[in-house]
């Protein structure tokens, strides 16, 4: 552990003399900048779509969880009594908050999406729907369906748990995708600070066989190495990162009309992942040329 701190602090305390023996300029600084930079632009993509769909699917749930439709088919001559018994058993039913049956207006309103707005409710057999909210404790749905099934043979509860579940699941498989797609863009940018360390070192072995020369060893050359590179991927995913989050700022703000693409952004705690994402590229870095180094100087030997 101290070895890692003595290692973790060598990257931020300069060395003058060790850094005069990597090039500040040329094809491997722009590869490890511009490489890190679109990772870390990506990455923030990636993980607002994670946070929207798991807020998404919360606000959803929570919505459907709080509330049920009771659907009552029956011949038009018996519909305004099976009504009236339905909601009589809703207002007597523990953890039902309030019960009423919606206006030919509002089923018009939910039908017209697939049918128009002038749609004749009043002169087609459409069931009469019954919107139940909840209160806190909820109710028993089995009881529930029992007592309806006795009294009022033509109603159909749905507690709306169909409609939950696949949202969950829907939710889950996002986070998990931008979980992978995370990964996947750190491999990337370790293999290709990879290739640019291992095109450095190859590209200075003449410079490393002097300093071997004059007696430096393989740690103080590849200490010098891991530095350049972690803090040019430290300096690109921190740029890439803030050009992300403009982008993503750029996209429309959500709506209850807008789609579900407009709701992607960053709120709250969640801002503190953005901070992560420079810190992860650098630290991909530091392995990922710590590596490369030593394995290339062992075969400058």
């Amino acid at each position: 552990m101290k070895a890692l701190f003595v290692s973790v602090t060598s990257v931020f305390v300069g060395d003058a003399q060790a850094d005069r023996m990597v090039p500040p300029t040329g094809f491997t600084a722009r590869l490890t900048l511009f490489a890190s930079g679109a990772m870390a632009f990506l990455a923030v993509f990636a993980l607002a779509l994670s946070l929207a769909s798991g807020r998404l699917a919360k606000r959803w749930g929570d919505e459907l969880a709080q509330s049920s439709t009771l659907r009552i088919s029956a011949p038009v001559e018996q519909l305004a009594a099976q009504t009236e018994a339905a909601l009589k058993i809703l207002t007597t039913t523990p953890g039902i908050a309030e019960a009423r049956a919606m206006t030919s207006e509002e089923q018009r309103a939910l039908l017209s999406p697939w049918f128009g707005p002038d749609l004749p409710v009043e002169n087609l057999p459409i069931p009469q729907l019954i919107e139940i909210k909840e209160d806190s404790a909820g109710y028993d749905a089995t009881g529930l369906r029992l007592r309806l099934q006795a009294e009022v043979p033509g109603a159909v509860l749905d507690d709306h748990t169909r409609w939950r579940r696949p949202l969950q699941q829907a939710a889950g498989r996002l986070r998990l995708l931008g979980v992978v797609s995370i990964v996947l863009i750190a491999a990337v940018t370790g293999a290709m600070i990879t290739l640019a360390a291992n095109a450095a070192l190859a590209a200075n072995a003449k410079v490393i066989a002097v300093l071997r020369l004059v007696g430096a060893n393989d740690d103080y050359i590849a200490k010098a190495f891991v530095r350049r590179f972690t803090l040019r991927a430290l300096t690109g995913a921190a740029v890439g990162t803030a050009l992300g989050l403009a982008a993503v700022f750029l996209l429309p703000s959500a709506t209850d009309q807008a789609g579900f693409l407009t709701g992607l952004g960053f709120a709250g705690l969640s801002f503190l992942w953005l901070v992560l994402l420079p810190l992860l590229a650098a630290a991909v870095a530091f392995l990922a040329t710590g590596a490369a180094a030593r394995r290339t100087l062992s075969e400058l030997r």
